[in-house]
């Protein structure tokens, strides 16, 4: 009863702000009218029970006018019925894009949100794959709650509508055993009752463990499917690595924890089908076998003992909602707990970290330099990295922050980004100042050259002409003829080219601070010495803060700082303030 709470806690918190939000209307409209029609469904159930009395009593009693009459009493139900039908399912899909829709970018905008998705990966979070929960775990939520909600409610109307029909028919048809009626009130609604609790919790006995397979199975789908992708998308690597082969191990041994599981659940399937189909076809001659007897003794008709087993099978089928809809319940939970540790580790990850000191982001007010006071950079384990105190960068100065692998400079720069979290200290950050940061592998959206080059602009914020112009700048003549083109640019050009085009978005933006994490380090000298040339040339406000190995880089910076192999960082050029804090070894 406790995991049932706390699921159904966990569904309307995830539901209930698509009702309360500015599609609410919409919403709740769609709802309304959905449930609407689920009842009137529930109605015409009613109608077409009693009409089944009046049916079969007319073939009784060979009333030829009563068997027309009753026909196109039923052509009319019928038809109403399936109007009803076609309009709940089609009213359903409409109201299950538009929630989706909606919660859709309702994660998509907190997953984006800042840094998010990036901390969720240094956590380690337990939301793996997102892509899978934001796709497939939206969808099916989505869907199957509308399903068993409105499951749920259609059994819960049905049964008190049918209890009291079925109560009164308790009454006309007593139980008849050994020639004597025996009085029970409503003895086929406790039937229906007694047969209900002992299936459902048979089933429940026999299905519990598909609640946690459903889950893994959908974990070992993703994972299978995520490394899939990894393959295609690094399969030059793979390719002149001749790694096929083992690549191949890998994926059919994730590809194994897939049939695994999910021969675990043909198991368990394969028991709960058995007692479930058992259940069913027991409850068709179930009714019959209680009111033949008065039947047989000539108690009540023929359309008494029809309507009795409708009425009959109606109310059990109601009380059973569990049994029957015992599988898509379990796949139903695992889907909710999916979504529900991907908002928990979207919420942990906005946070981080919760409740332990973390580096401060603040505006520098007045004052134009980046200014790092008493920082320190820890891993996510907490072991110290990067220390620095008093530590600045003016405007417009070209800093080269050099030192050997590992001492903690890319990590520096995701500090002074905002997206590492870990460590203590300040870092003051002009207000309103431009940032942009170039990684040594810069990315690109797969789709048209130009959207790529401006990116993450919105499509169209440059002319073509200042993009085209920005690509024969930085040495890529042939690209800028191929604006319009479409394509994985990421996998299509060298990682020179891409480097490249890196600098010819940061030419566009025009950043006032420009922070290259070895983002030249891909091409010969003499093109790097052209590019960091042209830098000056076109962006000479800029602050340029780079990170590189080679000497020749020296020429194109005013100020040069190392950090030593243990993460300490010694300043050297004007201003520089040598630290005396150790942190432990860096990576």
């Amino acid at each position: 009863m406790k995991n049932i709470s706390a699921t159904l806690a966990i569904v309307w918190r995830i539901a209930a702000p698509y009702f309360r939000s500015e599609d609410k209307w919409a919403g709740r409209g769609l709802l309304a009218a959905v449930i609407a029609m689920e009842l009137a469904l529930v109605a015409i159930d009613v109608l077409v029970n009693q009409w089944q009395n009046r049916f079969y009593s007319s073939l009784q009693a060979s009333d030829w006018d009563s068997f027309v009459r009753e026909i196109w009493i039923f052509i009319g139900l019928a038809s109403a019925f399936i109007a009803l039908a076609v309009y709940k399912l089609y009213l359903n899909q409409w109201l299950q894009i538009r929630w989706r829709q909606w919660l859709t970018r309702h994660y998509l905008g907190e997953w984006l949100q800042g840094a998010t998705h990036y901390r969720m990966q240094l956590k380690g979070d337990a939301a793996d794959n997102p892509d899978q929960r934001i796709t497939e775990d939206v969808k099916n939520f989505v869907e199957q709650t509308l399903t068993i909600g409105l499951g749920l409610l259609s059994s819960i109307v049905t049964l008190f509508s049918f209890v009291i029909i079925l109560w009164g028919l308790s009454n006309a048809a007593p139980l008849h055993l050994f020639g004597a009626d025996l009085m029970i009130p409503g003895y086929l609604c406790w039937g229906a009752l007694v047969y209900a609790i002992f299936g459902t919790a048979l089933t429940h006995w026999i299905g519990a463990p598909l609640v946690n397979l459903n889950f893994e199975q959908q974990r070992f789908e993703a994972d299978f499917r995520f490394n899939l992708v990894r393959v295609r998308e690094n399969s030059e690597q793979i390719a002149l690595l001749k790694g096929e082969g083992a690549e191949r191990g890998r994926l059919l041994d994730r590809f194994g924890f897939v049939i695994g599981n999910w021969y675990a659940i043909m198991s368990r399937t394969k028991r709960l089908t058995a007692f479930s189909a058992s259940y069913q076809q027991a409850a068709v001659i179930f009714p019959y076998v209680l009111v033949a007897p008065a039947f047989f003794a000539k108690k009540i008709q023929l359309g008494d003992m029809m309507q009795t087993a409708s009425a009959f099978s109606s109310v059990q089928g109601a009380l059973s909602f569990f049994v029957t809809a015992y599988r898509s319940l379990a796949e139903w939970r695992s889907i909710v707990a999916r979504l529900d540790g991907f908002e928990m580790s979207v919420d942990a990850a906005a946070h981080l970290p919760p409740h332990e000191p973390a580096i401060a982001l603040k505006a520098a007010g007045g004052n134009r330099n980046i200014t790092l006071e008493q920082l320190c950079v820890n891993l996510p384990s907490g072991t110290p990295l990067v220390a620095t105190d008093a530590f600045s960068v003016q405007m417009p100065e070209r800093v080269l922050v050099t030192g050997p692998s590992g001492s903690g400079k890319s990590t520096l720069f995701r500090a002074i980004a905002g997206i590492w979290p870990f460590g203590t200290g300040t870092i003051f950050v002009p207000e309103k100042a431009k940032l942009m940061m170039l990684p040594q592998r810069p990315y690109f959206p797969v789709g048209v050259l130009r959207d790529a080059v401006v990116y993450p602009a919105a499509p169209g914020a440059f002319e073509t002409a200042r993009v085209r112009d920005a690509l024969i700048a930085v040495g890529l003549p042939d690209l800028a003829e191929r604006l319009e083109e479409d394509g994985h640019w990421n996998r299509m050009l060298s990682l020179g080219e891409q480097q490249r085009l890196g600098l010819a978005r940061a030419l566009l933006h025009a950043p006032d601070y420009l922070f290259l994490d070895e983002a030249t380090a891909s091409l010969d000298e003499p093109s790097e010495a052209r590019l960091y040339r042209l830098l000056a040339e076109k962006l000479p406000q800029a602050t340029l803060v780079s990170i590189g190995h080679r000497s020749t880089l020296e020429a194109f910076h005013t100020r040069k700082v190392t950090m030593v192999k243990h993460g300490a960082i010694h300043v050297l050029g004007d201003g520089g303030v040598p630290v005396e804090k150790e942190p432990s070894a860096a990576r």
